[in-house]
């Protein structure tokens, strides 16, 4: 089964109990709703380039806020009442950042929990021997009912000259919530050996671009204007940000390679899905393009290169490919182990040293395969 559904009162401070407690005070609660109703639509989102013009009021009002139980106040991308959340949480932020512009934070809480991964390992290489890893790691997510369940569903809305494109990328959205990540991860991120044009391709279709995509190429910026006018898809643009930007000139990454490849596939069945670029390497970028975008163009090319020229990301998927072809192409002996274990006997098994870890603790891949 994949992960569990955090209820709010699991979260460090959720916004929704942050609300609560902000309304249950007379002073905080008189300055949620001035800012909501009086501020919130009168004040457009910015581009980093400009200043928003703040009516005092909305400036006194964010004052009392940035003093409330809601600031600091975060969401989970796995939990009930996620829009929930995430509305309070944008409301607040225009309160946190009025007058004093700063960049988008992500509203997620910053945990990474994932849930052991085991498997008698011998019984991966008799899923059709010969047979490529995009493939054989669709084979395993076949043999889950929960993943085979929710990836019919995506594929069934995703097929068809008729497809709706909403329908499509909601779908898409639910699997990558509600699938167990590895299976998830199995998926988009398998390996192909070099030249194997038709593994490359299955793994550039794992999500149904002729339809998750946009028809028509947009232009960049108007891509993030849509997904900045959306409070889920800017949740989720804000989260890759977050985690998959390098910090310094030595490119070092902003935090490990498992919360950027989590933040990349929340992307997945936004406005702002990304996906790989051709069938013969592992190259991804946005379904945009910068043309037509006059004295933007260099801001344009910034976002386009975030994703087509992210060294966090191109590194963490590189390790997690490297990870999955290792689950094949080992002579394994022992019938259940743990991976982290093996990888610490036999150093050509672990991460290169430009690698963070990729898990903060023991790995332990949970798969129970039953065959035809």
């Amino acid at each position: 089964a994949g992960d569990t559904f955090p209820t709010e009162g699991r979260l460090m401070n959720s916004c929704i109990q942050a609300k609560k407690k902000c309304q249950a005070n007379p002073t905080c609660n008189a300055a949620y709703q001035h800012h909501l109703y009086s501020c919130i639509y009168s004040i457009s989102t910015p581009s980093p380039s400009e200043q928003p013009s703040v009516p005092a009021e909305c400036l006194e009002a964010a004052q009392q806020l940035r003093n409330s139980s809601l600031m600091g106040c975060s969401c989970h991308r796995r939990m009930k009442n996620q829009a929930t959340c995430l509305d309070i949480y944008w409301t607040v932020h225009h309160a946190r950042s009025l007058g004093d512009y700063e960049l988008d934070v992500s509203p997620y809480e910053d945990t990474v929990t994932s849930k052991p991964w085991k498997t008698d390992l011998r019984k991966l290489n008799m899923l059709k021997p010969g047979s490529d890893l995009c493939l054989k790691f669709a084979m395993l997510c076949t043999l889950n009912d929960k993943c085979d369940r929710l990836r019919k569903a995506y594929g069934e809305a995703c097929s068809g000259p008729r497809c709706q494109r909403h329908i499509c990328l909601e779908q898409l959205r639910t699997f990558f919530e509600k699938a167990a990540e590895h299976r998830a991860q199995g998926l988009l991120l398998c390996p192909c050996s070099q030249g194997d044009r038709g593994c490359g391709e299955r793994r550039r279709n794992t999500i149904a671009p002729s339809c998750a995509l946009p028809s028509a190429v947009p232009n960049c910026l108007e891509l993030r204007r849509t997904c900045l006018s959306d409070p889920l898809c800017r949740s989720r643009l804000a989260d890759f940000q977050t985690h998959c930007h390098p910090v310094d000139v030595l490119r070092t990454c902003a935090t490990e390679q498992s919360r950027c490849l989590r933040a990349y596939m929340g992307l997945i069945g936004t406005a702002m899905t990304p996906n790989f670029v051709s069938n013969i390497n592992t190259s991804v970028a946005l379904s945009c393009t910068c043309r037509g975008s006059g004295n933007l163009q260099e801001e344009c090319e910034r976002l386009e290169r975030s994703f087509s020229r992210n060294p966090c990301l191109m590194e963490a998927i590189a390790a997690k490919m490297h990870f999955h072809s290792q689950l094949f192409f080992q002579d394994w002996t022992d019938s259940t182990f743990s991976v982290m274990e093996r990888q610490n006997k036999n150093p050509a098994l672990r991460p290169q040293p430009w690698v963070p870890s990729l898990f903060s603790c023991t790995l332990i891949l949970t798969l129970f395969l039953r065959f035809w």
